[in-house]
């Protein structure tokens, strides 16, 4: 359905003020303004509105979109050249003005009615070119073609605008539906190991995992989450990891501040504790696996550090969850996070700044 911005109407109408003032201006200046404005009210005037409003609409509405754009342009020079060629025979601008111009008589004689045409003569005017009516048709063509440029140019920027939108939504999800997965798989293996060894804790486990399976298909379909959430989820996925370790690994997870209504991103802090529990456990010596989450004023601060046991080729592999992450962070976060991520003396530290 074909809707009209009140901006464009606004455009239009002001365009149409200043373009058709401007032949009053010029006859003003040639006669008192009394007669200047009576033409107002005069056939001519509104003949010569119409003409030229009628060539800008049709211009812009018929042979611009149907003949130029679609590469037909002798068919569009030749209709060009035809309207011009109307012009100059309506010559509105002519007929406007020729109400103002005062009967011509000679010099020193009194003006008497006309007499009866001589036999054989001819008094017909000879056919001459309105050049004004022909620059005011020049000046139509190009507003015409201005602004249907223009305004093509701003769909096609628009639509352009539209499908990078879609294009970033695209991988987003697709991203999503990568982590998605691995975490789930990682989590099964875990129930399936408690469930191996007959352990009480196996119902508890799956409630937790359904917890998070109802926040990772139904509460994170959007870009961003609440902080609270978001913890909730941390929760129980540490809950479940803490079911399949022994008494050699500790693990911490202290929150200061107020999380409060701040938003993230979901499932964006998951994949680096997937990646400590990962390379930082071990059944033989013990180990420590520390989380620090800082809810600040503007910003939200996540820290994480665990030892590394793996060897030094699975220690450099993090993984399809790390890469994905921060593809994500780039999507949704621009260069308005710091992600800093290092191993030293055999600690794997973590620090992920993002805005609140």
């Amino acid at each position: 359905m074909f809707r009209l911005k009140s901006s464009v109407v606004i455009i239009h109408i002001t365009g149409w003020l200043i373009c058709l003032s401007l032949p009053l201006l010029f006859i003003s200046g040639q006669t008192n303004d009394s007669r200047a404005f009576s033409m107002l009210r005069s056939p001519n005037y509104l003949i010569f509105l119409l003409t030229y409003i009628a060539i800008f609409y049709f211009h812009s509405t018929v042979l611009f979109p149907s003949l130029f754009f679609k590469k037909q342009y002798l068919l569009y020079g030749l209709s060009v050249l035809l309207l011009l060629m109307l012009v100059n025979f309506l010559q509105p601008f002519d007929h406007l003005v020729s109400q103002l111009r005062p009967p011509r008589r000679p010099p020193g004689s009194e003006w008497l009615p006309p007499g009866p045409p001589m036999p054989g003569a001819d008094h017909r005017p000879p056919a001459r070119l309105d050049f004004v009516s022909d620059f005011l048709f020049l000046l139509t063509i190009s507003l015409s073609i201005a602004t249907e440029t223009t305004h093509r140019w701003r769909q096609t920027e628009k639509r352009a605008l539209f499908a990078e939108t879609r294009k970033t939504q695209a991988e987003l999800s697709f991203l999503k539906a990568q982590i998605n997965p691995h975490f789930l798989f990682n989590t099964l293996n875990n129930i399936y190991s408690l469930a191996m060894t007959h352990s009480e804790h196996t119902a508890t486990s799956i409630m937790k995992l359904s917890n998070m399976l109802r926040y990772v298909t139904e509460e994170s379909k959007g870009d961003f989450v609440l902080l609270e959430n978001e913890i909730d989820c941390l929760n129980d996925y540490l809950d479940l990891q803490k079911l399949r370790l022994t008494s050699k690994t500790i693990v911490s997870f202290s929150i200061t501040g107020n999380p409060g209504i701040k938003n993230i991103a979901p499932l964006v802090l998951l994949p680096f504790l997937e990646n400590a529990f990962k390379y930082g456990v071990s059944n033989h010596e013990a180990s420590e696996i520390n989380i620090v989450l800082d809810c600040q004023q503007s910003t939200i601060c996540f820290f994480c550090t665990n030892k590394i046991f793996r060897s030094q080729q699975d220690k450099n592999s993090t993984g399809i969850g790390i890469s994905n992450t921060r593809q994500r962070l780039d999507h949704l976060y621009g260069n308005r996070y710091t992600l800093d991520i290092n191993s030293a003396n055999g600690i794997h530290n973590v620090s992920l700044l993002l805005p609140s």
